[in-house]
């Protein structure tokens, strides 16, 4: 350790740098040992994959030997499960994001393919999802009228928008970028999202025409229309939400959803239940979609890119995240720049088939894990099966009552509402929490592009906030640990008269500088004795800048002055270094520089004994 200042190479092999000599366990390595080369890093990348493999992941998942039979039943299994959710659902979100229904089916094609063959998680089902609907819903509805021409062109073009981001941040590498979303505004942001998807499938639920946009604006517009209200609707909306729930809780496994679409489709037609007030499904074009690509304008380009950057935003982090998730349960890995150019690639592939923009299904991943899915396998035979359904079952399909649809979606929203993540944030801190209720607020207040904006900059306060006011302690020995410990944490903690041990836990930078000092003149007027001695803890201030390294300055100088006697233990190299560069160390003197904080205590009383002559060592006793 470069901050133990003064102290020699191990007695007999002085000025040997390549002497044996004890490990940092105190074993001798004896003459058999090894060395880093000079000038190169000690930091190796492992090897890579072979390109077919990092291009194509699945490729790594379909062993010739041993697929066949641990894997492919499973995984037909899950696939049959997993499309018998994805139809219904795509279905809904297609309402909800302003296209036909039968968009909701073309959304499972190409997107679920693309994933299947780029995309690094065996466990990620990727296709229609509700927070995304309902944001191509916000993007797209100022610009035209809901499931006309103009309207479904748009949504494709703002797909290929989508894709392209996503391609565009592969190429610049900006995978990283998944790791600074705040959690406590993902949680935040997700419970607002259900608050809007619930709001908006009032009308579809209760039958009532509602024209506004806005959550608040919708409620308004819901309950001075009560009058309006279809009884016999509300009933299938409520039957259909009693028996999803049913199996969502007491039949996990079971498609409760393909039940639901079975049902209504055959209470449609024996009832007649058109006849009586209850909107169906309607038209559904039989076949499979054309690839063509949507007519693009400039304008349209520059209207919709805002949104566009929301849903990459939202959609990367949401899968990211559940990616890592269910990864992590199964000791896998997942690469975010890959992901990111396998969720460019299942937009690019909703764009060209008059589809809408896609996510991660984080309930469908789920039942996907449930069912013992092993491979993205299992999103190839979702979009079979889908195609299947596309080209001999959309006849039935038309007689799906719409009500249905909204008793799924409301379902998928209650699904997103979580009692366990509010109380994770409240064990993280009171702060969390009211970063998530802001962020639920905004979205639904405002809007939830808008609250994208808002959860950015709170993430960024949060980490400047943390920045500027980081963990630090006061240290005392504690007898039954062995080691200095914080006096607040540990009643039993004894401190040295006359020194105080002062630790701060991270960098020392322009954002905490002030707080360093203050809290540094804080500890030692809070000493319960005179302070003769401040001993700086600095194991974990792994860097140092130039306002960091003037604060030291200020405070070694400002102490000087009252007679206090400053010192350093556990100094890291790297901040080390920068004690060097900066003057820092010549400054205090290379001698108050200590391997440990008992050292550097111990010191501090020995000098003080010796100015003294009536002082004893043994503060620990």
């Amino acid at each position: 350790m470069s901050g133990t200042h003064g102290a020699g190479p191990p007695e007999g092999h002085e000025g040997r740098d390549d002497a044996p000599g004890p490990d940092a366990d105190g074993l001798d390595v004896g003459d058999d040992h090894a060395q880093y080369t000079p000038h190169r890093s000690p930091f190796g990348r492992p090897p890579r994959a072979p390109i077919l493999a990092r291009t194509f992941p699945v490729s790594q998942q379909l062993d010739a030997r041993e697929y066949p039979k641990r894997k492919l039943r499973p995984d037909l299994i899950a696939g049959v499960t997993v499309a018998a959710m994805s139809i219904p659902a795509g279905m809904a979100y297609a309402s909800l994001a302003g296209v036909s229904p039968v968009a909701g089916l073309y959304a499972l094609l190409l997107p679920a393919l693309a994933y299947a063959f780029l995309g690094s998680s065996r466990q990620l089902i990727v296709g229609p999802e509700g927070a995304i609907a309902a944001l191509v819903a916000t993007t797209v509805a100022p610009f035209a009228v809901k499931q006309t021409p103009e309207y479904v062109n748009l949504v494709a073009i703002l797909a290929l928008l989508v894709g392209a981001i996503y391609v565009l941040a592969h190429l610049l590498r900006l995978g990283f970028i998944a790791d600074y979303f705040s959690r406590a505004v993902l949680v935040g942001y997700i419970h607002g999202v259900a608050f809007v998807l619930i709001v908006g499938q009032l009308g579809k639920i209760f039958g009532v025409p509602i024209e506004q946009e806005r959550p608040l604006a919708q409620l308004r517009e819901f309950f001075g229309e009560l009058d309006q209200i279809s009884w016999v609707t509300f009933g299938v909306a409520a039957v259909s939400i009693v028996v999803l729930l049913l199996f969502k809780y007491g039949l996990p496994k079971v498609p409760g959803a393909l039940v639901v679409l079975v049902g209504g489709i055959v209470a449609s037609v024996v009832l007649d239940l058109s006849a009586h007030g209850v909107r169906v499904v309607g038209d559904i074009p039989a076949g499979l979609p054309h690839l063509r690509l949507p007519e693009l304008g400039w304008g349209d380009v520059r209207d919709l890119l805002p949104g566009a950057i929301g849903i990459f935003l939202v959609g990367f982090a949401d899968g990211v995240l559940n990616g890592r998730a269910f990864a992590g349960r199964h000791n896998q890995r997942i690469d975010a720049n890959q992901e990111l150019l396998a969720l460019g690639a299942a937009n690019a592939g909703a764009g060209v088939t008059q589809a809408f923009p896609v996510g991660a299904s984080s309930s469908r991943t789920a039942v996907n894990d449930q069912m013992g899915g092993k491979t993205q396998v299992v999103g190839i035979v979702v979009a079979v099966v889908a195609a299947i359904v596309l080209v001999f079952l959309t006849a039935p399909v038309e007689q799906l009552p719409s009500a249905c649809l909204g008793a799924v979606i409301v379902v998928a929203a209650i699904g997103l509402v979580s009692a366990h993540d509010w109380r994770a944030l409240r064990a993280a801190g009171r702060g969390q929490v009211v970063i998530a209720v802001i962020t639920t607020l905004v979205v639904v207040l405002v809007g939830v592009l808008e609250a994208l904006v808002v959860a950015v900059i709170l993430s960024i306060l949060d980490v400047i906030a943390r920045s500027s006011r980081p963990h630090d302690a006061v240290l005392g020995w504690v007898p039954r640990m062995g080691r200095y410990a914080d006096v607040a944490v540990h009643a039993s903690a004894r401190v040295t008269p006359g020194v105080v041990v002062y630790r701060l836990d991270d960098r020392l930078f322009f954002g905490n500088a002030r707080y360093f000092r203050a809290r540094a003149r804080e500890a030692i007027a809070g000493a319960p004795t005179p302070t003769r001695w401040l001993v700086f803890d600095a194991q974990f201030v792994n860097d140092v800048d130039a306002s960091g390294a003037e604060a030291v300055q200020q405070l070694y100088e400002s102490l000087r002055a009252r007679d206090v006697h400053f010192v350093v233990a556990r100094l890291e190299d790297h901040a080390q270094h920068r004690f060097d560069a900066t003057g820092l160390t010549e400054l205090i003197g290379p001698a108050n520089f200590h391997p440990t904080v008992e050292a550097a205590v111990r010191a501090c009383v020995t000098v003080d004994h010796l100015r003294s002559g009536g002082y004893e060592p043994g503060s620990r006793d």
